[in-house]
């Protein structure tokens, strides 16, 4: 399917202020105006980037996934492994990091998947996700507040997702894709 990537209704912006900062979020007011000339203040939230993995079993039949409370939205979910960008870090580096800090495998590969903004209207916060094929268990889990870490049989993940056992962006992101390369009529393999 071709498309003509017209990017003529670009919003413009006209300048900017901070108003709040930390070492986690920053938040700004952008003045922009709109293709048709209407303009206003829009808010801007920019979040560090982060990297999760799809951390499958030597048979691509299991997940390693982690049950745990997230405190904001107060509810309990299956997520992957993952984490922040360390600064000059690369996102699978992260990637990596993450998974033998946060469970104590290491993966055997890491393949980019994807990556995609979760909330694009107003928020900066690129999400990197990549796919592990095997892991070997080197070490105890050094974070000890990520979850409680389990192999979940990808099979049952469909009706996990149904169920909203799984809500984090991230990791539906990553699943849905694993999923979707994985069923009847899916590419043998993936071009980059």
């Amino acid at each position: 399917m071709e498309h003509s990537l017209d990017e003529s209704g670009s919003w413009s912006v006209h300048g900017g202020r901070p108003v709040y900062r930390n070492e986690w979020v920053s938040v700004d007011i952008a003045e922009v105006e709109l293709p048709s000339g209407e303009r206003f203040e829009h808010h801007v939230v920019t979040l560090k980037p982060a990297a999760m993995t799809v951390v499958l079993d030597d048979s691509s039949e299991h997940v390693l996934m982690a049950w745990r409370h997230r405190f904001a939205p107060d509810l309990w979910n299956w997520e992957l492994p993952g984490g922040l960008l360390d600064p000059g870090e690369a996102p699978a580096e992260t990637a990596a990091r993450e998974v033998e800090e946060e469970t104590g495998y290491r993966p055997r590969s890491v393949e980019h998947l994807v990556t995609f903004e979760p909330n694009v209207g107003m928020v900066r916060n690129a999400h990197h996700v990549f796919v592990a094929r095997g892991a070997e268990k080197v070490a105890e889990a050094t974070e000890l507040n990520e979850g409680t870490f389990e192999w979940v049989p990808l099979a049952e993940v469909p009706e996990l997702i149904r169920a909203q056992k799984i809500v984090n962006s991230g990791s539906l992101v990553g699943l849905l894709h694993v999923l979707a390369l994985s069923g009847p009529g899916a590419p043998t393999s993936r071009g980059e």
